[in-house]
């Protein structure tokens, strides 16, 4: 069969040859493959090479890259080695497979490509395959990915959750956000302080594993080289990154800052709108929350028209709506000291206003005033706008296979498609 040729040229399995080639009873093709003349097998635990034991009776099958629709099996009657390092009879090392999987290394990396683009179950009904090895091939290349990753050059992360259950099921991820990598570093539950703390230890540790293996008598830390790190204001996050990455820029994240004045928005319409209501007046309020929590140039021309004529009321929410407004100019500051004064005069203000939401706003800018105004020691160059982008992956990670029923299986595809993790080199690309 041509089979033969095509595999001979597309894969390189030193000590071993593909003999022959045939279909067997139910339309699979069946490649036979034995060990090159005077090759000695190698032992599959510390893969020193020894004589033959013996040959197994029966041959053991590897299912390879499906071709035309026809399943295909890589067919060997496995050795045993009398290995004298070990002082014991193991089983050979074979180069197409790792481990007893009965998948090949390459049908393994086939199938975990097409997942990043399909949802696991589309991937094995498409290559007549069951969702578990589909599984199992996502598993091979994340952990040898997450074996051979290369953490140093990391000098900005960012930090933030993700609810990814009902009930307040929260994961903490951690993410490279430098210009040139964003990646996904670290995943773990909850978002508790425990849960970044021993995020940022198992990095440091793997960190000074590899440094060590290649070479480094006293590894600096990978922390200690960390310049900028992006959050939210959630207190556990802001109380471990102020203890363990002390020497880094931490910029607090300028989306949940706003996000924080659409809700003190919502606050004052629907406490104003239920008091004109109780009063008798007429429903001034009612199906504007749009116009005042969009930017003045997104509104469309009947919001224009809308809020033109509420702007002329003395209402307590234009009140807020123009001071939430008039706070959008702290974000086109170039300099963190003017930035500061604007800051400034604006809480003032907004204590001023009798506005509770708005002085509650102003009481957490100020409490947080030194982070905002990293935003602009940073030069403008992080913000929470890239996390949330990674975040928006993530979530149509989840979306695409319709959730993820463990832990395990959420957190392999989420180092799939966002850790930017290297993938095994074989001879012959074959997707």
């Amino acid at each position: 069969m041509r089979i033969v040729t095509i595999l001979n040229r597309s894969t390189k399995f030193k000590r071993f040859v593909f003999d022959s080639a045939r279909f067997d009873d139910k339309g699979r093709i069946l490649v036979s493959v034995k060990p090159r003349k005077n090759s000695k097998p190698q032992c599959s635990r510390c893969g020193s090479s020894g004589s033959t034991y013996d040959t197994a009776r029966k041959p053991r099958w590897f299912e390879f890259i499906p071709i035309w629709g026809y399943a295909v099996f890589l067919e060997h009657y496995m050795r045993r080695v009398s290995c004298q390092r070990c002082g014991a009879v193991i089983v050979e090392k074979v180069p197409w497979s790792t481990g007893k999987h009965h998948l090949t290394d390459i049908y393994r990396c086939f199938l975990a490509h097409w997942a990043k683009k399909l949802p696991w179950k589309e991937v094995a009904n498409s290559f007549h395959t069951s969702w578990d090895k589909v599984y199992a091939s996502v598993k091979y290349v994340v952990e040898y990915g997450l074996e051979h990753r290369r953490l140093d050059g990391i000098t900005a992360i960012g930090v933030d959750e993700i609810q990814y259950r009902s009930g307040h099921k929260y994961l903490t991820l951690v993410y490279q956000i430098d210009t040139h990598c964003r990646r996904l570093l670290w995943l773990g539950k909850e978002r508790t302080r425990k849960t970044l703390n021993d995020g940022l230890t198992e990095l440091e540790d793997k960190y000074r594993q590899k440094r060590i293996v290649a070479g480094e008598e006293t590894p600096a830390s990978l922390l200690h080289g960390i310049k900028f790190v992006c959050s939210d204001m959630w207190k556990a996050y802001l109380h471990v990154i102020g203890k363990r990455l002390n020497s880094a820029v931490h910029i607090l994240d300028r989306f949940h800052i706003m996000q924080h004045f659409g809700k003190a928005m919502d606050k004052v319409r629907a406490a104003e709108a239920k008091r004109l209501k109780q009063e008798g007046q007429d429903p001034v309020l009612g199906k504007t929350r749009f116009c005042f929590l969009k930017r003045k140039q997104n509104l469309t021309t009947k919001q224009r028209g809308r809020m033109s004529e509420l702007v002329k009321m003395n209402l307590r929410t234009v009140r807020a709506y123009l001071l939430k407004e008039d706070f959008q100019r702290f974000w086109e500051y170039t300099y963190a000291t003017w930035a500061g004064r604007f800051l400034d005069r604006w809480c003032e203000r907004a204590m001023r206003s009798r506005i509770d939401p708005m002085k509650d706003i102003a009481r957490m800018l100020r409490s947080h005033r030194e982070l905002i105004l990293n935003w602009f020691r940073a030069k403008k160059r992080f913000n929470g706008g890239i996390v949330e982008g990674l975040n928006l992956k993530w979530n149509l990670t989840v979306r695409k296979s319709f959730g993820f029923r463990t832990h395990e299986a959420l957190k392999t595809a989420s180092y799939h498609q966002l850790g930017e993790l290297p993938e095994p080199i074989f001879a012959h690309r074959f997707y």
